[in-house]
């Protein structure tokens, strides 16, 4: 079967900036990707050459497998980072005309979107107009405009963008139901969290070229934390006796919790379990994969790593925390 997306060498420029190079990526059918790196990576330029708005240097470019995305456009949903409805529309009215454009009949839609904005934590809007809506409203709208067709690839650019928490959740919640419905997903976000939550597979950029492409699976081997939390069940508790647990390189206190660095090669389970035996626990877990670190690990140990990584450290937990905030 041939994949969903496919990439050979793609290039583009904008003057004397090249904003993508040399981008290979390959997306089976079905699959769950996240395209993720700092803001100004060149995420949104790939997904933009993706559905033709722009158009490639050089390279070749697949879409469901057809040459471009202008010949599959019925079977693409498109959420793009730039938001945009016809606020004068009525909700119900504007989802109807965005699944006819995809080749849906009205009825089929009409039928639809009750359920989808009921799904979505939107159930009374379907008469209002568009503009009486808040923003991240709005937003959850516009991204059932994308999927009202069922389409086969469902390509969302920064779709938590300005969502608070409780919207968050919600649109995750339905990303992954398209995903079980069988829909292929490119994810594009530089808020590296949601891709650990959620992603299958990721694909990290960096300054237009892409710098890793890698199952999470694969990544929680390769770029094991060797780090386990521990938090004591009596708060006097002495934890002494952590440091001189064998296999425990650093201890280091962290409001009231400890923050344990395993000797490389150790298996963290052995000690985890020597780690209890030695102090009574009220938790004690290994620390979850970071993409945030990963992504700076894999920049560091370039060409001007050292020169770069405080600053791109920076850069990745400023991004992370404002669009968690």
């Amino acid at each position: 079967m041939q994949p969903a997306l496919e990439l050979k060498r793609v290039r583009k420029t904008f003057g004397t900036t090249v904003a993508v190079e040399g981008m290979d990526l390959v997306v089976p059918r079905g699959a769950l990707y996240g395209v993720i790196g700092p803001n100004g990576a060149g995420k949104t330029t790939c997904i933009r050459m993706i559905m033709s708005i722009l158009f490639p240097d050089s390279g070749e470019l697949s879409v469901l497998g057809r040459r471009s995305a202008l010949e599959a456009k019925d079977r693409i949903g498109y959420l793009p980072e730039e938001r945009g409805v016809y606020r004068k529309m009525k909700v119900g009215a504007f989802l109807i005309y965005m699944a006819q454009l995809k080749g849906l009949s009205a009825e089929d839609a009409a039928s639809r979107a009750p359920k989808l904005l009921q799904e979505i934590g939107l159930p009374d809007v379907e008469g209002k107009r568009c503009e009486d809506l808040s923003k991240g409203m709005l937003q959850r709208v516009q991204f059932l405009g994308a999927i009202i067709h069922q389409p086969d690839l469902l390509i969302l650019d920064e779709p938590f963008s300005g969502q608070d928490p409780v919207s968050v959740r919600i649109l995750r919640e339905q990303i992954l139901r398209e995903h079980r419905r069988g829909a292929t997903v490119l994810l594009s976000t530089h808020v590296m969290a949601h891709a650990e939550e959620m992603c299958q597979h990721v694909v990290m950029i960096h300054q237009g070229r892409k710098v890793l492409d890698e199952a999470m699976s694969g990544l929680r081997r390769q770029f094991d934390p060797q780090t386990v939390y521990f938090e004591p069940l009596e708060a006097n508790a002495n934890p002494s006796g952590l440091s001189n647990v064998a296999g425990v390189a650093r201890v280091e206190s962290v409001d009231g919790t400890y923050r344990i660095t395993l000797v490389p090669g150790t298996d963290p389970a052995i000690v985890m379990a020597r780690l209890a035996a030695a102090v009574a626990p009220a938790r004690v877990e290994l620390a979850r994969l970071r993409l945030e670190d990963v992504f700076v690990r894999i920049v560091a140990d370039g060409p001007h790593g050292d020169a770069v990584t405080r600053a791109l450290r920076a850069s990745v937990t400023a991004s992370s925390e404002g669009a968690l905030a």
